[in-house]
């Protein structure tokens, strides 16, 4: 068995490798980057070496910083976890030539899987269906459209190299082919080196359907079954689960048998996913790619299987054979996973980056918590927005949609915006209860695009001062200096550091409200707008169960000084609390000279700029293209008008706020 194991990774998979490692008896090694020094996989692992700058270039990307780290270490063995070096032949090559073990599939396999075009080709050969498309050499333009007709629109471009939905662009007609070749080339060479192409006929309602794979270096080969990865958003999986829902057995016996035959052909020896794609309604699925790694939703094959997937590579590739044969390997109950990001779907999934401040834990039968992050974590534009995966398992999909909804409700991340609301929306909509799902289904389950659902805003305002109140009673003053210092803006009606009356400025955003508050001990009425509500609030640690005239909730809570950070249903809102008089004088703000200003949303590549100065732009057009946590964002214009000044160029690094180009707004702006 190895005894010492390097994560050639980060944050949740990281993590997850060492809890395997921890558990088998083998050391565990991290590496890290600038950014990533304080990190939770940092934390965890038994040692952790340095591999360089902030940037995934220069670090997580570097194979030759891997090595040396391995060597430095004494490391036997690299996992390579997912994402990353995980698909390329160089690192598990300079494993061979230094005589470190590769954990995963062979060099050959992760070459011959790692173009879409040459993998199609394989499974062909193999007698396993692929979609109909291009998957020519011929990279130019022209080529590319004329193949694209003769598919017939509408089509899918994707990047032969990679796969997260980076180079993939959906293409109705013929006329927007040349735009969404550029920037499908531009994302391709830029998250994977290589800005080969293929086109696909798209289908129109897929279902999205993989198998997870495992095989040893001895010609054993075996399928832990089938997942169901429909839920998805620009390409990217939202939500996975096992099995998958209303699937025939006779559909789901073709997937395995394709996927086994797939496997075979190549002498597959490691974990892999074989995935495809089905239209809705229809028997035949067609062979999209092959990933030869563990995958992002691994967890919920775990759950229903019994069987842990880290263990299992790491023990193929120590040598030793599939633990398990076929017919011992059954399913059992049902899983359902999602990724929690730090994004806001609400503003167009835009990325959120700082310190996570706190942290509250859902917990209960059933309920699995793969996380890269702790208090103290520091989220960065540098990587990907996953923070962690929340996982649910029952006895039937029901059950276990039952208790993911619930623990989305009550898991905060305190300090980092996160997409929970959204996820709980989807996971108790009714279409997905039904188990109607395609790659459209966000879409259709949303047609006017996610929005929270608004709550009475006074409630969470008055929640917010009690949580205040009852914080800055619970502190500890010295007599000596007196309740001026901890309660300013207080009038001494009541008992020396105790709330008499004072009034509260509530901020959150652009909204403003003042409130009065009388009493103490938790126990407050409250006046807002000209009402008087009475509250009571009881705190236990994060929670707080607060009673609004009588209608009781109970809220995740963080407090830093004027900040207070209410959870309420997974979605967390930022709070600032000050008595009156300590908030005066304390906003800021005021127009732009030279009208509005668009500045980037957080720090980031400015890729393009597809205006110039004196040109006249639409509201909603798109001027900026920014690339931030690994994606792709198209910045618009706030408001119709001119192009007065532009602050940036193309492959600019720039910080978040910083001034992009301002506009001078039109007469009917």
């Amino acid at each position: 068995m190895i005894r010492k194991l390097l994560i050639a990774n980060r944050g949740e998979i990281a993590c997850r490798v060492i809890e395997t490692c921890r558990r088998l008896g083998i050391a565990s090694v991290a590496v890290y980057s600038d950014a990533d020094q304080n990190s939770l996989h940092v934390r965890q692992a038994d040692e952790a070496v340095h591999i360089g700058t902030s940037d995934a270039a220069s670090s997580y990307l570097n194979a030759d910083s891997i090595i040396n780290a391995a060597n430095a270490s004494g490391a036997e063995a690299i996992h390579p976890g997912y994402g990353f070096l995980s698909e390329r032949v160089v690192l598990p090559k300079l494993c061979e030539k230094n005589g470190i073990i590769w954990v995963g599939p062979s060099p050959e396999a992760i070459e011959c899987m790692g173009s879409k075009i040459e993998s199609k080709r394989i499974a062909k050969e193999a007698g396993v269906a692929g979609v109909p498309g291009y998957h020519g050499t011929d990279q130019d333009d022209a080529v590319m459209v004329k193949a694209a007709t003769k598919i017939g629109y509408p089509v899918l471009i994707k990047s032969s190299a990679g796969g997260g939905g980076r180079g993939m662009r959906r293409v109705e007609q013929e006329s927007d082919m040349m735009e969404a070749l550029e920037i499908a080339r531009r994302e391709a060479q830029a998250g994977f080196g290589d800005s080969s192409l293929l086109i696909e006929k798209l289908i129109q309602r897929p279902r999205h359907l993989e198998v997870q794979i495992i095989g040893d270096k001895h010609g054993g080969l075996v399928h832990l079954f089938e997942r169901e990865c429909s839920v998805q958003r620009n390409y990217q999986k939202v939500v996975e689960e096992a099995p998958a829902p209303r699937l025939s057995d006779e559909v789901r016996e073709r997937l395995f048998e394709a996927s086994l035959k797939l496997g075979k052909s190549m002498k597959y020896d490691s974990a892999g996913t074989v995935e495809f794609i089905l239209e809705e309604g229809e028997d035949q699925p067609y062979f999209l790619e092959m990933n030869t790694r563990l995958q992002v939703e691994h967890p919920v094959t775990e759950l229903i299987t019994g069987l842990d997937l880290v263990e299992m590579q790491i023990r193929i590739a120590a040598g030793e054979p599939l633990p398990i044969s076929q017919e011992k390997i059954t399913v059992n109950g049902w899983a359902i996973e999602v990724r929690v990001n730090a994004e806001d779907p609400a503003v167009g999934y835009q990325p959120n980056v700082g310190s996570v401040r706190g942290l509250r834990l859902p917990s209960g039968d059933g309920i699995r918590i793969d996380t890269g992050i702790a208090r103290g974590s520091e989220v960065t534009p540098h990587y990907d927005s996953m923070l962690a995966k929340v996982i649910a398992y029952g006895s039937g999909r029901t059950v276990a949609a039952q208790r993911l909804a619930a623990a989305l409700s009550s898991y905060s991340v305190f300090g980092v915006g996160t997409n929970q609301g959204f996820l709980r929306d989807i996971i108790t909509h009714p279409k997905f209860i039904a188990g109607e799902l395609t790659t459209r289904f966000i879409d259709e389950a949303f047609p006017d695009g996610w929005k929270p659902v608004e709550s009475d805003k006074h409630h969470a305002v008055i929640a917010a001062a009690a949580v205040w109140a009852i914080h800055i009673e619970a502190r500890a003053v010295p007599p000596e200096l007196g309740p001026f210092l901890s309660l300013g803006g207080f009038r001494v009606l009541g008992r020396a550091g105790k709330c008499a009356l004072t009034r509260l400025s509530v901020v959150h955003g652009n909204t403003k409200k003042l409130l009065e508050l009388i009493g103490d001990k938790g126990v407050y009425e409250i006046s807002i707008e000209g009402v008087t509500h009475k509250v009571s609030i009881r705190a236990i640690g994060q929670d707080a169960s607060i009673s609004i005239d009588g209608i009781s909730h109970r809220y995740g809570t963080y407090v830093d000084n004027s900040t207070v950070d209410l959870s309420f249903g997974g979605a967390v809102t930022s709070y600032q609390v000050k008595p009156e008089l300590d908030s005066i004088g304390s906003s800021s703000g005021g127009a732009v000279a030279g009208g509005p200003r668009l500045a980037a949303p957080m720090p980031g590549l400015v890729v393009a700029v597809q205006v110039e100065v004196g040109q006249i732009v639409s509201e909603g057009e798109t001027i900026v293209t920014f690339e931030a946590m690994k994606l792709m964002m198209s910045l618009p214009a706030p408001i119709s008008g001119e192009i007065k000044e532009i602050f940036c160029e193309p492959g600019e690094t720039v910080g978040a706020g910083a001034a992009l180009l301002d506009i001078e707004p039109s007469e009917s702006a």
